[in-house]
């Protein structure tokens, strides 16, 4: 418990991670100005135009946001960890050190993602006010509960990276390059190789896990639930298990 409150207060000391949690709950804001310009054109629609306006789900359009920020506080966990020798030293097991790291950025990157996902959806939902054709809370909480969960394994992505790779450059380069760069390449890819490749790309993931569709989307969705889920769990082990393995091998 010690080693985990110690991790708790450095987390609360790195400056740049209270601009990483607010850059993820700052996705809420983004989601009302989206829901105010739809609003904005439905208001000024001719009464066919309103009959066929339609809107995405805006908590899914946003989520990138508290994905990628609380991936970065993730990787600055470790990387920017001052004093990370010294704990270490104090810990020579050290493999609690990095679990105690886990916990809290799973706890954070939870936290942010329940409130910025579910937030959202309701408060685009209040303010949309009838106007769009839109699924209930009934219909989309297994897709809203998925997302966002996907956001804690997004910031242990991070945190796993930066144990490996131990420089914020590279750790968030590969970061983005794996949500936001593969997705496009792979999508270039010869049918059916491209959709295979796709399904397993983590944005991919959180809607085959609920069943919803990924229609009209360069990801595909043949995967079954079940094998999203441990494939979605992987992001988030396979990286802290090469970080634990590397940290018992060399120096901080």
């Amino acid at each position: 418990m010690s080693v985990l409150a110690s991790e708790w207060v450095k987390i609360r000391s790195i400056r740049s991670g209270y601009v990483s949690i607010g850059a993820g709950l700052a996705a809420l804001a983004v989601g009302a100005l989206i829901a105010w310009s739809a609003i904005a054109m439905y208001d000024t629609a001719t009464p066919s135009m309103r009959r066929s306006a339609s809107i995405a789900e805006v908590e899914e359009v946003v989520v990138m946001l508290p994905q990628l920020s609380m991936g970065i506080l993730g990787v600055l966990t470790w990387v920017s960890d001052r004093v990370l020798r010294t704990s270490l030293t104090l810990v020579p097991r050290r493999l609690p050190v990095l679990t105690a790291k886990a916990v809290v950025v799973a706890a954070l990157g939870l936290a942010v993602g329940v409130v910025t996902v579910f937030g959202t959806f309701f408060l685009v939902h209040l303010m949309l006010d009838g106007r769009y054709p839109v699924a209930t809370f009934a219909e989309r909480w297994p897709t809203l509960a998925v997302t966002g969960l996907s956001v804690m394994v997004y910031a242990l992505l991070g945190l796993g990276l930066g144990a490996v790779l131990r420089r914020t450059g590279a750790a968030v380069a590969v970061l983005a390059g794996l949500v936001y760069v593969l997705p496009m390449l792979f999508n270039q890819l010869p049918a059916p190789w491209n959709e295979r490749v796709n399904s397993v790309m983590i944005a991919a993931l959180p809607r085959q896990i609920s069943g919803a569709s990924l229609e009209n989307s360069v990801f595909g969705d043949i995967l079954p639930p079940v094998v999203a889920a441990l494939v979605l769990a992987a992001y988030a082990v396979v990286p802290l298990l090469a970080g634990a393995w590397l940290l018992r091998r060399r120096d901080a």
